[in-house]
């Protein structure tokens, strides 16, 4: 079932329609907004609601107490996760949303340094396990940073508070699949902790965790207490494996040739449980280990090393494999990070106080799911038929745009051409288009069929 809703009003009406806001005035008020902001994600509120009517009605709505981060995301979040049958992972991550240096917004906390203010969103981003569609947001939560007590000790940590407990909240709002449906938790170093597993394992979901930790005490597959670093490297190479790296800040994307192991172990609680721990009761947790160790790097680049911890059975070097892949695709809820602050210009909004921003967040959060869905659907192959998926009336205006003759049969053939709008070439050496160029053609395309369509009533 494709996710992707092309006709604007469509997408607004199935993502924001069942919002329950206190007055169901507000939730018709919110769904002519988010159909505004998805035509022009980038703009600032004034310039999305383009008359000075729908630019009050839109700050009176995020005045709201009723308006909060998860009342406007919840329908979206519920249906996202409705699937009765097939695997899904969950990417989570965390991200800071900064709006500046000693920024004046009421309510905002520390982020970086400590220097800037602003607010952290953490998200999980649902995708098909076998064909990578974006399927939408299944939770995520904002949270505001706290100075940490000076010289505090480690059982007084572990009794308060911590923010790495948003790892396991936003766990149990994603909750326990439906039906024959199974859910795989892709996350980053910073879930690697005994209490998120616990919450894991208490929601029936799956995990493919990559191990912060690489020298804690775990217990091998005879009982014994061992080092996970050390067990790993005792255990026998399986094969290698070639990797696609993404190019990053010190260096450019390159393929690394990487050896696997993998061992069976279980994970200890730890000798000062959190109060969490001690309530769901829990002493041990049983897993295996995947080491991902690069061979032969390139002179001055660091080789890559991962250690993945997963509930997934990896007996054969081929279901070690598939851990991998699942590891290898946690990058995408960065690619809806960059989406939310570049293609929605996130922080750059100017409300006076943070409830508002937060409330604003959340319609444009959603909407980065649209874009980030509008890159799948250009690069998928094969693709839906374009007439089950895209108003006619936008493909009539498309091909005169574009001077196009030939028929448009797919959902691809389609975004592809959007994407030349927004200036994709589509020459061979360009690969795919990717998200800000479908989303600046697709810019286009709407106010092209705005003035079509002013013009049609205007003539009668």
């Amino acid at each position: 079932m494709d996710s992707l809703v092309l006709d604007i009003d469509h997408w607004a009406e199935t993502n924001f329609g069942a919002c329950e806001l206190g007055d169901e005035r507000r939730t018709k008020r919110l769904v002519k907004y988010a159909a505004q902001v998805a035509t022009c994600s980038e703009a600032s509120t004034p310039n999305q609601t383009e008359s000075w009517a729908d630019c009050k009605a839109a700050y009176r709505l995020f005045d709201e107490e009723d308006v909060s981060f998860e009342a406007i995301c919840r329908p979206h979040w519920d249906r996202t996760k409705f699937r009765e049958e097939g695997v899904y992972l969950l990417l989570g991550d965390t991200t800071e949303i900064d709006f500046g240096y000693d920024s004046p917004v009421e309510g905002l906390g520390p982020v970086g340094s400590g220097k800037h203010r602003g607010f952290h969103l953490h998200s999980s981003l649902m995708i098909d396990a076998q064909t990578d569609e974006i399927v939408g947001m299944a939770g995520a939560e904002i949270f505001h940073r706290q100075p940490k007590p000076k010289k505090e000790k480690t059982r007084a940590r572990k009794n308060r508070p911590r923010e790495s407990e948003v790892w396991g909240r936003v766990i149990d709002q994603v909750g326990r699949p439906k039906g024959r449906a199974k859910f795989i938790h892709v996350l980053d170093a910073g879930a690697d902790n005994f209490e998120v597993y616990c919450h894991l394992k208490l929601q029936e979901a799956g995990w493919v965790v990559r191990a912060a930790q690489t020298h804690r005490i775990v217990l091998d597959p005879k009982g014994q207490r061992r080092e996970l670093s050390e067990l790993l490297q005792s255990a026998p190479s399986s094969g290698y494996y070639t990797l696609s790296l993404r190019s990053r800040e010190d260096q450019p994307a390159r393929e690394a040739l990487v050896e696997v192991r993998f061992v069976a172990l279980e994970m200890p609680r730890p000798t000062q449980p959190t109060p969490y721990m001690k309530a769901c009761g829990l002493k041990t947790i049983p897993m295996h280990a995947v080491l991902v160790r690069e061979i032969g790097p390139p002179k001055g680049v660091k080789p890559l090393e991962w250690i993945l911890l997963t509930s997934e059975p990896v007996e054969c070097f081929e279901e070690a494999w598939t851990v991998i892949e699942y590891y290898e695709k946690r990058w995408r809820v960065e690619d809806y990070h960059k989406c939310l602050k570049t293609g929605c210009h996130v922080e750059s909004r100017q409300y006076k106080t943070s409830a508002r921003l937060e409330r604003v967040t959340a319609v444009l959060s959603l909407v980065a799911v649209r874009l980030l869905q509008l890159k799948f659907a250009a690069r998928r192959d094969p693709s839906p038929p374009a007439k089950d998926t895209v108003p006619p009336d936008w493909i009539d205006v498309l091909k005169h745009m574009r001077n196009i003759t030939r028929p448009l049969e797919t959902a691809r053939d389609f975004l592809r051409e959007v994407a030349k709008l927004g200036g994709f070439l589509g020459r061979k050496s360009d690969g795919e288009p990717g998200w800000i160029t479908i989303w600046r053609g697709l810019n286009k395309l709407l106010q092209c069929l705005r003035g079509t369509q002013w013009t049609y009533e205007k003539c009668g």
